[in-house]
């Protein structure tokens, strides 16, 4: 569906708060900046700010949203023969091979890494979002099978692949704010990432598969492929 006017410039707001808002607490840390400030900034009322982010954590951390759901998204759209693990890592190599921001492997983010570790707030907020993240993740694979309330095998899984993928993010982040080149890390990274995914795939490989099309599902363990008998 196009996009409407009125949802056109919203959208644009949003970014510019964000942008205005962003480009303070790069320069000045996240602490030493009011919700005010960044109104003035971006030539707004402070309840306009409100309007569009809850907490001034939500302002630093602007595509949270997306952040959280990104592992989730990355099952719920994986291709027919590809399983939860296939899936993901597929999606950490693009995301690396582009530079994007998603994986936290990009260019310029040493100095926000920075700003995380200056503020106490906003470290309980990123440790909030990685929980959310693998909540969101969890769920997306008790959907994706039709797993039982009291199965845990989905958030065990989720549990391995999101701390797979925060390890590998972590390395980055600790080697770009010592000032190693992004692109030299990237290299590094390939191999690093490599050698954990494979990791994963000799653990969960198999699981959450998205059936090839035209081809029939299995049962689950314990179900009846036919109709008991009356």
């Amino acid at each position: 569906m196009e996009e409407g006017l009125r949802e056109r410039k919203k959208r644009e707001t949003r970014q510019r708060i964000a942008d205005m808002a962003m480009g303070l607490f790069l320069q000045r840390g996240f602490d030493n900046v009011t919700v005010a400030e960044v109104a003035r900034a971006a030539d707004v009322s402070v309840n306009t700010v409100f309007n569009y982010f809850r907490t001034k954590e939500d302002l630093f951390l602007d595509r949270s949203e997306e952040s959280e759901d990104m592992l989730a998204r990355a099952v719920r759209e994986r291709r027919a023969g590809e399983t939860a693990v296939e899936a993901v890592r597929r999606d950490f190599f693009e995301a690396l091979d582009a530079g994007d921001w998603r994986y936290g492997m990009s260019e310029g983010l040493d100095l926000f890494v920075q700003r995380v570790r200056e503020s106490v707030a906003l470290q309980s907020r990123v440790h909030m979002l990685d929980v959310n993240r693998e909540d969101r993740l969890a769920r997306t694979l008790s959907e994706e099978t039709d797993a039982d309330p009291d199965d845990l095998t989905p958030r065990l899984v989720a549990a391995q692949i999101c701390a797979t993928v925060r390890t590998l993010t972590r390395h980055f982040a600790i080697r770009q704010t010592a000032g190693e080149d992004p692109a030299l890390i990237r290299a590094d990274m390939r191999e690093h990432a490599e050698r954990a995914f494979d990791l994963l795939e000799r653990g969960i490989g198999g699981y959450c598969p998205r059936p090839e099309p035209g081809s029939l599902s299995l049962p689950r363990a314990g179900e009846r492929s036919t109709p008991a008998p009356r």
